[in-house]
């Protein structure tokens, strides 16, 4: 991992648990920006209008933004814990919100937040974990006779094959850490003996 990569979710988890009664159900997101994060709030919020508290935390790259909300619960015993489950996991650029429908007994502050904690943690086991790096697109072509050498070169240079289109030639897409392309430039303009035209993207932003 690069020092630009970091680690995400991919799409949504939902997970719940139960505590004297209490039903906590945490939906984890992903989310870019703190617009995105509170519209997914929001719609929670209007999924789960008869529930007592929607407690939510999220974490963004974007200007840094680290918040919280306990929505009515006791001071420190929703919102944090729940941030801290986040932050816990190495995860940015995401929303977690928290539903808690009310069972009739009262939990105390250690019991919120043993319960907040378990609720969050248990949507994050439930997520698709992405780590997310600064990547490049290395592009060329070369023939049929080739392809297997250029795959198996990709590989030896922690490149992956992102896209091959067949035709007369077969057209490759290599993505690969930004920073690390060097070796595999090279290695496939040797291959193709200086034939091969290599392209190489602009940075940016993706799985890996």
């Amino acid at each position: 991992m690069t020092d630009q990569s970091y680690t995400t979710v991919d799409g949504l988890a939902v997970a719940e648990v139960t505590e004297k009664k209490s039903r906590f159900i945490s939906s984890l997101s992903h989310a870019e920006t703190e617009d995105e994060a509170l519209a997914f709030v929001e719609a929670i919020k209007a999924a789960n209008r008869m529930a007592r508290h929607n407690v939510y935390a999220y974490v963004l790259r974007e200007g840094g933004r680290v918040r919280y909300s306990d929505d009515g619960e006791p001071q420190k015993t929703a919102g944090l814990p729940t941030l801290e489950v986040v932050a816990h996991a190495g995860l940015t650029d995401v929303v977690v919100v928290t539903t808690r429908y009310f069972g009739g007994t009262l939990l105390g502050t250690g019991g919120l937040v043993r319960a907040y904690t378990a609720s969050a943690q248990a949507a994050v086991e439930a997520a698709r974990l992405v780590v997310v790096s600064r990547c490049v697109d290395v592009s060329t072509a070369v023939p049929y006779s080739l392809y297997e050498q250029a795959i198996r070169i990709a590989d030896a240079c922690g490149a992956k094959v992102e896209r091959s289109d067949f035709s007369d030639e077969v057209a490759l897409v290599f993505r690969i850490l930004d920073g690390t392309q060097a070796p595999l430039e090279e290695k496939l303009s040797e291959l193709s003996r200086g034939q091969a035209f290599v392209s190489v993207s602009e940075p940016f932003d993706a799985a890996f």
